[in-house]
């Protein structure tokens, strides 16, 4: 019904920089919020940022300042700059959006994950 598609992951030395991107498809009427989920050790998948509609933003504190999230809400894309990697970055990082499809079902929609590596 609502698809996410995941691009950009992929190998960067510490300190390199890397952009992801994620876009929506299918049956969508809106789209609330986009963001971007890590695993993390004791939860399943930690927020690394999220953006709403309105272009509010917010991140975990280990990324505040490497990383930026923005979103394209006309192609239903949402981007996350990634600057100053480092080895613990290193991870599968997950798209996430919160939709109200065609029909006005409510929606958490997830990516397949593309995999961020960090070399020291």
């Amino acid at each position: 019904q609502v698809q996410l598609v995941e691009s950009g992951g992929g190998l960067v030395q510490a300190g390199g920089s890397l952009r992801l991107s994620c876009a929506a498809s299918g049956s969508i009427f809106s789209i609330n919020a986009m963001g971007w989920y890590r695993p993390a050790l004791g939860k399943q998948r930690e927020l690394v940022a999220l953006i709403t509609s309105g272009g509010t933003t917010s991140y975990a504190d280990s990324v505040k300042g490497r990383f930026t999230i923005s979103r394209d809400n006309a192609k239903n894309t949402v981007y996350l700059q990634m600057n100053s990697l480092k080895p613990e970055d290193t991870v599968v990082y997950y798209c996430y959006a919160r939709v109200k499809t065609t029909t006005l079902h409510n929606l958490e929609v997830w990516g397949q994950g593309t995999l961020v590596t960090v070399s020291s």
